[in-house]
């Protein structure tokens, strides 16, 4: 895949998957930022004020999500597979947590050992389990300013193992910088960038990420993702029918989904379309029996890639747990996942909630689970 052709690929896929707010006045459905900063209760630092946000420096990006938790990612060029990240949660007493990874060329054996030279400095590392012998993910467990501190000042950074990946360092101290920033860390020893005499106590702690109780679980039989038929009144609807069309080959049109959310709610998921390694699919909940569609609204928190021509009942790769009372949605910037977007909704009996959603838009060999998480809950 070339570098064009990829990154046409991940703004489409960004673009489809995103469920941010259309218009104002669908606003307060949203996310809402963390509270504003208070005292805590016995303690002399405020609580931190943070809203997710994402920003780009140069090779490197930095992500802070509501709970205050801040990641810096630098990569390798044109879309090679080597990356390295850097994770700094919220408080006085956090410490920098850092893992890098890459692909070895193809011709080579996996390795027992993992390490980063900077400017020809080694830094050796152990092996995490978030990799394995196809995509090593290396870990510095011990220590890790002294590495921060050399590739915010460095200008070759190389990941070795069974084979070497270079990572561009260019925008990686703007981007430890803008974290000191957000976590309010600033002219503190606990600073990643700019460290100073302020006592470190003044360092807000972190926020309450909001709370969200799933509704109960309810027996599923009749329901699930096999030998399901979309409901007369559902059928109905136009945007439905432009959907089965567009899904007509089988293998996506036998792809219709339905549970059930209570003894008043059904919920129904009509294919609307596939690509090599995406299927996209529309959420409607319904009375008994499909009974007075509406459509689902699954908000996200509007990050980069929100397209507002999409519909908030869409989701890429969507699929609904029953036993968890969660619908997830997996959008991939390339088929081995390494890139998109994910989301996480709970039914609360009411609506769905979103209460997870991790985006990354570099397709640099990064595990889904290693993505910065811009929004979670408890």
């Amino acid at each position: 895949m070339t570098a064009a052709v990829a990154a046409s690929a991940l703004a489409s896929v960004l673009a489809l998957a995103a469920c941010g707010e259309k218009d104002a006045a669908r606003k307060a459905d949203a996310p809402q930022p963390a509270a504003a900063a208070t005292m805590a209760p016995g303690a002399a630092a405020p609580v931190l004020q943070i809203t997710s946000e994402t920003k780009q420096f140069r090779d490197w990006s930095a992500t802070c999500g509501n709970d205050g938790t801040c990641w810096a990612f630098g990569f390798a060029p044109e879309f090679a597979a080597g990356w390295v990240r850097i994770e700094m949660a919220p408080g006085p007493d956090a410490q920098p947590r850092i893992l890098f990874g890459y692909w070895p060329d193809g011709d080579a054996k996996a390795s027992s050992q993992i390490a980063l030279t900077i400017d020809g400095r080694a830094f050796p590392a152990s092996l995490s389990d978030a990799g394995d012998a196809e995509a090593p993910v290396g870990e510095i467990r011990t220590d890790a300013r002294p590495v921060v501190d050399a590739l915010a000042q460095g200008k070759v950074m190389i990941i070795r193992g069974a084979s070497t990946q270079e990572v561009s360092l260019h925008g990686a101290a703007a981007a430890l910088l803008w974290i000191d920033e957000k976590q309010g860390r600033l002219d503190t020893p606990t600073a990643l960038m700019r460290r100073g005499d302020k006592p470190a106590s003044t360092v807000p702690v972190a926020p309450q990420p909001p709370v969200v109780a799933a509704a109960p679980a309810v027996d599923q039989t009749g329901f699930g993702d096999q030998n399901q038929t979309v409901p007369a009144a559902l059928r109905s609807r136009a945007e439905v029918g432009n959907c089965l069309k567009e899904s007509a080959m089988p293998a996506v049109s036998d792809m219709v989904m339905s549970a059930r959310l209570d003894a008043r709610t059904e919920l129904w998921a009509v294919p609307c379309g596939a690509g090599a390694y995406n299927v996209t699919h529309n959420w409607y909940l319904t009375g008994p029996g499909g009974r007075d569609p509406r459509p689902a609204a699954l908000i996200g928190t509007a990050g980069p890639g929100a397209d507002p021509n999409s519909p908030d009942n869409a989701t890429v790769n969507g699929e609904y747990d029953p036993e968890t009372r969660t619908l997830s949605a997996f959008a991939k910037g390339r088929g081995i996942g390494d890139c998109g977007s994910a989301q996480t909704w709970t039914w609360t009996g009411q609506r769905f909630v979103l209460t997870r959603e991790s985006t990354l838009g570099e397709c640099a060999g990064v595990p889904a689970d290693l993505w910065p998480v811009a929004w979670r809950t408890r």
